[in-house]
Parts: C-alpha cells; sequence; structure tokens
C-alpha cells in the first residue's frame, strides 16, 4: 500500500498523525525520539514490557508480532508503520500492509530475513558478492564445489551479530558444522581476504526519491560491529561512489521504501563485494545522529510520513564506539564522568536494565574539527572504557 504525506503536527481522521512501529529495541526507541520531535504520536508493539522503545512511546501495544488482536489494534491507532530489526515476522509486516502502508514491506523484509534470496538479490543486480553455495540437503552437502572452501557455513534464516555462522576449512568440518546447526538450509560462501568493511545507508521515499548517508568504514569484533570511522580519506572517493551506486541499486530492484543498510567487504586489490542487508536503521549509521545535519532515523520518519528527503550533510568528522554489556563488568558503572570530560563526546544510552556480554547498551560517538582529533579522543575514551584500541 503506498503511503501518502503525513503532515508533522498534522491530523488524521480527526486525531493526530501517529505513526507505528514494529519492534522495541533501541532503534525503535530513537525512531520514536526521532519521530516525536517531528511532533506525531508514535506506537511500539513488541511483547517486552520494558522494552527502550516502548518505554518512551506514547503507547506501548504489549503482544506478540503475529497475534491478531495486537495488530489490529496497532492499526487502528497508526497512520503508517515501520519496522526496527529484520526478523519481525514478514507475515505480520503482510497482514499490516493490507491496511496500512508499511516502510520497509513484507517482501522486502522476506528477502532480507533469508541468506539464499539475498544472495540470489544481489545477483539480478549485477552487484557482485562472494562466491557461494546454497545447502539444504545432503546431496546439495555433497555436491559443493572445492572452490568454495575454505568457507563460511550461514544459516539461511535467523542470524546476526556473528550468530548461526561457523567457519569450515575443509569438508569433513563442512559436514561437521552443518550437522552442528542441525541441518537447517544454510550458505557456504568462499572465506576471501578482507582488507576492510564498511557499509552505505540509504532512504528511499515512497515517490523513488533516494539519498545517502556517507560511506561508513566498519571494525567488528567477535561477529558485533564495535567501531565506525565516517570522514574524508576513510576510503577511496571511487570506492565510496561505486558502494553507494550498489547500494542504490539494491534498494531500487526492491523497491524498497524506508531505510536500508547495505554492508560491503573490501578485498585485498580494493574491489568490492556485497555481504548482507538490513532493512532498517543500523548500529554503523549511529553517528548520524551527531555528525549530519539528518540522522538516519530522521531519514526513517521521512520515508514512512512521505515527507520530503533531503540529502544529508555530514558536518563533522566522527568516530562511533559501541558500548556492550561487557563495559558493566561484575556491576561497575563506567566511567561516564571522565568520558564526557573529554571534548567532542556525545553519549547515548538505550535504557535497557540488564547489560549481558555482547548486548549492545548504548554507543559513543567523537566528533570534532580535525580527523587527528577525533581519532586521539576516540582512543582516549576507548583507552578510559577498557575499550581495545583500533
Amino acid at each position: 500500500m503506498r503511503g501518502s504525506t503525513l503532515l508533522p503536527g498534522g491530523a488524521v481522521n480527526g486525531q493526530q498523525a501517529t505513526l507505528g512501529v514494529m519492534g522495541g529495541g533501541q532503534l525503535g526507541r530513537m525512531f520514536v525520539q526521532a519521530a516525536q520531535r517531528l511532533g506525531y504520536f508514535t506506537v511500539v508493539l513488541d511483547p517486552d514490557v520494558i522494552s527502550p522503545a516502548g518505554l518512551v512511546s506514547h503507547y506501548h501495544i504489549r503482544t506478540d508480532y503475529l497475534d491478531q488482536a495486537g495488530l489490529a489494534q496497532l492499526m487502528q491507532r497508526c497512520a503508517a508503520i515501520t519496522t526496527e530489526f529484520e526478523n519481525v515476522p514478514a507475515a505480520a509486516l503482510m497482514t499490516l500492509g493490507a491496511a496500512r502502508p508499511v516502510a520497509p514491506a513484507a517482501e522486502a523484509v522476506a528477502i532480507a530475513q533469508d541468506r539464499a534470496r539475498e544472495k540470489a538479490h544481489f545477483v539480478r543486480c549485477g552487484v557482485a558478492c562472494a562466491p557461494y553455495a546454497v545447502i539444504e540437503t545432503a546431496a546439495q552437502l555433497e555436491e559443493v564445489a572445492d572452490g568454495l572452501l575454505p568457507g563460511i557455513l550461514k544459516t539461511a534464516k535467523l542470524g546476526y551479530d556473528g550468530k548461526g555462522q561457523i567457519r569450515v576449512r575443509d569438508r569433513a568440518e563442512l559436514a561437521a558444522a552443518w550437522e552442528q546447526l542441525a541441518g537447517v538450509p544454510c550458505v557456504l560462501e568462499k572465506m576471501l581476504a578482507l582488507k576492510a568493511e564498511c557499509s552505505v545507508i540509504v532512504a528511499r521515499g515512497w515517490d523513488g526519491v533516494m539519498v545517502n548517508l556517507p560511506l561508513q568504514l566498519n571494525l567488528h569484533r567477535e561477529g558485533i560491529l564495535a567501531i565506525t570511522e565516517v570522514h574524508e580519506g576513510n576510503v577511496s572517493p571511487a570506492l565510496a561512489q561505486k558502494a553507494v551506486a550498489a547500494a542504490k541499486a539494491i534498494a531500487q530492484e526492491l523497491q524498497y521504501v524506508g531505510v536500508l543498510c547495505v554492508e560491503f567487504f573490501v578485498l585485498q586489490d580494493d574491489s568490492l563485494i556485497v555481504n548482507e542487508i538490513a532493512p532498517r536503521p543500523h548500529n554503523s549509521g549511529h553517528y548520524s545522529m551527531d555528525a549530519c545535519d539528518l540522522s538516519q532515523f530522521d531519514l526513517q520518519v521521512r520515508t514512512l510520513a512521505g515527507l520530503p528527503l533531503a540529502q544529508p550533510r555530514q558536518h563533522s568528522p566522527a568516530i562511533m564506539l559501541n558500548l556492550l554489556g561487557d563495559l558493566w563488568r561484575d556491576g561497575a558503572t563506567p566511567a561516564w564522568d571522565r568520558v564526557l570530560a573529554l571534548p567532542g563526546v556525545h553519549l547515548h544510552l538505550y535504557g535497557k536494565l540488564k547489560a549481558g556480554k555482547g548486548r549492545k547498551m548504548g554507543h559513543l560517538t567523537i566528533t570534532g574539527a580535525t580527523v587527528p582529533e577525533v581519532r586521539a579522543t576516540a582512543l582516549d575514551a576507548a583507552a578510559l572504557l577498557g575499550i581495545a584500541p583500533f
């Protein structure tokens, strides 16, 4: 269902314009806050009674994502609906989309939820990805080409932050890994020598207009994003231009509406291959809240509400540090007083009440006038927090 323009502070059928979001995590929280700054009412559907987004939204529907009564209530309250994480059931988005504008659409989310369909989409777009094979049966396991090893075996569905992935060096390890993953449908990707990882966030409106944030250079640790750097010189202009063009091609082929993150690998010869897509705002775009005149969440609100999409402008070089629950060691509170004494530091905590290993609790963005200044401050902040240097 195509969206119509929902003006900030306007009314729909005599009621304040209300935007809904499926999912109550930190991405939903930041979407809600961006929407509220423009005067929209917000509704969150999430089963967690203390979800970060639910705690700050006007309304919180505390039901499962497939609960028909909850979906009906969301449709009744909202003029348009988005999602904040990729594993919201596509079936629920299909139900919502029959009555309300939903962005991104169920079909686009379903493709992002299935690595096999995702890889096939990249091929259709003419965007290079790592050599791969789909493995759904024991026969397909036996037929894997020798050239795909060593590789990484990934579950076709429900994998994120390095979960559902096993590195394999040979056929024996491949067979053992497939058995360890319970024989579910998988994708085997050839392991390639990487020079860097990067991502591009694009936003596409109902009218097909697309804008993008600058290319983001990313560092992962144990499969989880740790650090993002966004500034001139982090990659070559030619590489950045190629990545943006590829990201826009992927969004265009999907007829995507909303904010989409496309993650890439940079190989040793500086060639670029796409890794995966996230049909939502992304950790690597969090810096935009402090370093750009429009954040990824501002773009998410604009795409959903049918508002004009202006090209974002980055006004400061930035480095983002992901803050995981590991920092709250033995119940201790990190030294925020010392960190906040550093120049150009912006702390964002997500309101989560329990810190766990690998759990995303917040992020820290450092901005400044020059890249050396920002890097020096980021290294100081990392040292104060006990984050490994970069």
